[in-house]
């Protein structure tokens, strides 16, 4: 058909590939593009699925989205053996992304990377758009690899000066510090409580009980909960949740696995206690949260996956990134 698009094959995009050409700037855009669109019911994302392998301790997740011109989906799997068993990741993942017009599979990328990558841009977009425009300090619970891409997301968006960090780990807290004091930020380890007197904290943690307490966060602290994607996980005190405005990603998700999952399982939190979607947020359609102590509930969005690995497939195609091969009709 005259006017057809030409396609020369699916590009591959390694892990080592995304962190070349990975940008936070850019993935914070894409993510915040795709919260907009999808509270304004431009893009399509059915619920998460889940493949329980109970007989190996593990899972596979199954996230497909249309966001605007791409399309795809993110097959990851959670296996917490697999350090020890196999020397491989907990979490592991690939990206298919697929033009819609015509279902050709343009890319295959590393998932791993790029989820780091739209986690921590997803909390820039929060930050962006609840904390205090002045804020300077950022408190991190848990001191991996996601603590530093929170550091990057976050610092992107606010004038971050200090940076405080814990964990029960000494030497990722170290690894930590030393990574932020190159990149050039006054960092220092701290209690729990010393991280929630910054002005910004964001939780990166698998926990299954609180770790910072009500009491400890003063008014008008923007917190990023990142780490509870599970049933029965959670980072903070209930009762934060209570006083603090609550916005959240997506409520099927935050309900089922997000830090609000256990006072919605024990009927303390519903619907009607949220103050907002971040998409709403994004599209100014909320006020005054900014003067309220918020909490982002995060619990990561196949939208966001499908708008990061758009970024990334462009600018690979731009720079002369990843590896061609003919998947379809080689």
């Amino acid at each position: 058909m005259a006017g057809a698009p030409e396609f020369d094959g699916t590009r591959i995009i390694s892990e080592s590939c995304v962190r070349r050409i990975g940008d936070v700037a850019g993935a914070i855009d894409a993510v915040e593009e795709a919260f907009c669109r999808y509270a304004a019911g431009e893009a399509t994302m059915p619920p998460k699925s889940y493949v329980d392998l109970e007989d190996v301790d593990g899972d596979f997740r199954s996230m497909p989205a249309r966001v605007g011109d791409g399309a795809g989906v993110k097959w990851v799997n959670v296996h917490p053996d697999n350090p020890e068993r196999f020397g491989l990741p907990t979490v592991m993942g690939l990206v298919v992304y697929s033009d819609p017009e015509s279902a050709y599979p343009l890319a295959v990328l590393d998932g791993t990377e790029l989820t780091r990558l739209r986690t921590g841009a997803a909390a820039g977009v929060a930050t962006r758009h609840l904390a205090p425009a002045d804020a300077s300090t950022l408190g991190i619970v848990g001191a991996g690899e996601q603590a530093r891409t929170q550091l990057a997301a976050v610092a992107t968006v606010r004038d971050i000066e200090r940076v405080v960090v814990t964990d029960l780990d000494d030497a990722a807290v170290t690894a930590f510090v030393t990574h932020a004091a190159e990149a050039g930020f006054d960092a220092q380890r701290g209690s729990p409580q010393d991280v929630a007197a910054c002005e910004i904290v964001s939780t990166t943690t698998p926990s299954r009980e609180p770790i910072l307490e009500a009491g400890w966060i003063p008014g008008g602290t923007h917190v990023n909960a990142m780490g509870a994607d599970a049933a029965g996980k959670q980072e903070l005190d209930p009762a934060l949740l209570e006083r603090a405005a609550v916005v959240i990603d997506d409520w099927e998700q935050c309900a089922h696995s997000g830090e609000i999952n256990v006072p919605v399982a024990r009927e303390g939190f519903t619907r009607e206690d949220v103050a907002a979607e971040i998409g709403d947020v994004v599209a100014g359609e909320t006020d005054g949260l900014r003067a309220r102590t918020t909490v982002f509930d995060s619990t990561g969005l196949a939208i966001q996956d499908i708008a990061t690995a758009r970024r990334l497939y462009e600018t690979a195609v731009d720079e002369g990134e990843g590896k061609l091969v003919e998947i379809v009709g080689g």
